[in-house]
């Protein structure tokens, strides 16, 4: 039974199977059996149940799954023992049994990529700190954790896309809960600060990408243009800092997430600076007039 495969997060209500409708039978999904299944079986006659069950029980069938604790029919038992399908049961709700399943296979059966990067809980926020090898984002990492924010994963994140809206960070198992810092080594960041000052996953809200000041580059001083990075089929918000002698970029990826919460809650100080920049030419040329006049 540990070598059956589920390939497919989809979950399967079998009731018109039960009545010997097999035309478009999902035999590679669980088959999920509520309340209403288990009833409409007890109708049946045993040979009748084991029948069906005997065709339900196909090769790629993952398992069969009984909700709310009811005890599977022994025809199913025997069916199943024969094609070598497991049986499950739960005490759930047939319908929060359901849901409880598809969210934990699409999770598990989720493309996977690893980006280069840093993933730190800033107030919450889950933060992809990007750039080029040796332009400081470890480093950075350690000063937001002394802050009391949390990593998630250093050097390399594995993401997926939970849902349309969601990606998902975390770390890969060798690599969780450790930081490497050059001219140090690698650090346990649990050991020394705490299990409060790291976390398994989280969603990533915001990327902040690295990259060395160049006097040549016009950097957005006022945050008026958008930037955005596709992964998967997600676009997140994206924010370049330029790093030189200095900056203290925990303190400047710090603001830049509470900033990010800000605007997610409807306040932006970008309208709030156009406002007032309205307002003072306008104050201007009202003056101008009266002058004139």
């Amino acid at each position: 039974m540990a070598d059956r495969m589920i390939e497919v997060s989809d979950i399967s209500r079998p009731g018109l199977e039960l009545t010997g409708y097999f035309r478009y039978y999902p035999s590679n999904r669980i088959q999920l059996f509520g309340k209403t299944e288990i009833s409409f079986s007890k109708g049946m006659s045993s040979e009748e149940l084991s029948v069906v069950l005997r065709r339900m029980a196909m090769p790629d069938t993952p398992a069969f799954l009984v909700s709310r604790g009811y005890q599977p029919p022994q025809q199913m038992i025997t069916e199943a023992q024969k094609a070598h399908v497991p049986v499950l049961g739960s005490p759930l709700p047939t319908s929060r049994l359901s849901s409880v399943v598809t969210e934990y296979l699409d999770e598990e059966l989720a493309e996977r990529r690893s980006m280069h990067g840093v993933l730190v809980d800033i107030y919450g926020l889950g933060v992809l700190i990007t750039g080029d090898s040796g332009v400081g984002k470890s480093e950075t990492a350690l000063d937001l954790i002394k802050r009391g924010h949390r990593l998630i994963a250093d050097d390399r994140v594995d993401v997926y896309q939970r849902d349309e809206k969601t990606i998902v960070g975390e770390a890969p198992a060798i690599l969780r809960h450790l930081l490497e810092i050059r001219g140090i080594g690698i650090i346990d960041v649990m050991n020394l600060f705490g299990a409060g000052a790291v976390r398994d996953s989280a969603e990533i809200s915001l990327i902040v990408h690295l990259e060395n000041w160049s006097p040549d580059v016009n950097y957005d001083r006022i945050g008026a243009h958008e930037q955005f990075q596709q992964i998967f089929d997600v676009a997140l918000p994206k924010i370049t800092i330029p790093v030189k002698v200095g900056r203290n970029l925990a303190i400047i990826i710090e603001s830049a997430a509470m900033n990010f919460r800000a605007q997610s809650m409807g306040y932006d100080a970008t309208k709030v600076f156009e406002r007032n920049l309205n307002s003072l030419i306008k104050e201007h040329t009202a003056e101008d007039e009266g002058t004139k006049a």
